[in-house]
């Protein structure tokens, strides 16, 4: 059984995107997630979804890795569009009608506009992880934050804790999966019976699955102390800069996503 990855997963490669600077990259997530929410047309939507297409054509990552993180949400996805196309019935816009509920049209076309909003969010996030090592989204995160240290904000420390945690998504599903096949070989049936007994199955993992991740947190904060980590004083044996293309990327990403929240 293989569990999804979607985060952490560090794919090396020499694209234009893997060269951007880090935090340029974050700069133009936010911008796009902040465009993304404030476009209210399926034409905005559609120009939201060719740049991220585009972008994940130049970054040369595997669509299989990039479409991967679509898996833990399918819940949401699916609950979004029911919450929103689901009505009492009867209803004037009715489509379909299931007792006493209905789905109506506009609430489906709302709903699926909601869902395509988050699917093009959760792969355009994606892409940053896949095309940046967590080192380097460390360092862009701590750096960003670095003004903040003025006012007794800890940016090193909370950075070091976005770095621990995308380094423990891969290990947490490795753990799982190990997990899982030893359950199967002893007889455990995960993908038998209806939705709750499936859960339920999964009880006797979750013990064991806790149980090694509480024992390596013990371990990784054991080793800091030994090597006595204090968060402050850092230094970077690479030190990364914003050149030319990266202020051209953000500037121009950056306006092109004003211009179609604005205009779409």
């Amino acid at each position: 059984m293989a569990i999804p990855v979607p985060f952490g997963h560090y794919v090396p490669g020499e694209s234009p995107v893997h060269r951007l600077e880090p935090r340029a990259k974050l700069g133009l997530t936010v911008m796009f997630s902040i465009g993304l929410f404030l476009v209210n047309t399926w034409a905005g939507l559609a120009l939201c979804a060719l740049a991220v297409l585009i972008a994940v054509v130049v970054s040369r990552v595997p669509w299989r890795l990039v479409a991967r993180g679509l898996l833990p949400i399918a819940f949401i996805l699916t609950f979004t569009v029911l919450i929103n196309a689901v009505v009492r019935s009867p209803s004037p816009d009715t489509l379909v009608t299931i007792g006493p509920l209905a789905i109506s049209g506009p609430g489906l076309e709302r709903g699926l506009f909601f869902a395509l909003r988050i699917v093009i969010l959760v792969l355009g996030t994606t892409l940053v992880t896949l095309t940046t090592s967590p080192v380097a989204l460390t360092d862009a995160i701590a750096r960003l934050l670095g003004p903040l240290e003025r006012f007794r904000f800890p940016a090193t420390d909370v950075a070091m804790m976005l770095s621990v945690a995308l380094r423990f998504i891969p290990t947490t599903a490795e753990e799982a999966e190990t997990i899982v096949v030893a359950q199967t070989a002893r007889g455990a049936r995960f993908g038998e019976g209806n939705p709750l007994r499936r859960a339920r199955a999964y009880a006797p993992v979750l013990v064991p699955l806790f149980v090694a991740l509480f024992r390596r947190a013990n371990d990784l904060a054991l080793a800091m102390d030994a090597r006595c980590y204090r968060g402050t004083g850092r230094t970077r044996l690479y030190e990364s800069r914003l050149g030319a293309s990266d202020w051209v990327a953000l500037f121009v990403g950056s306006a092109a996503t004003v211009a179609v929240a604005v205009y779409l």
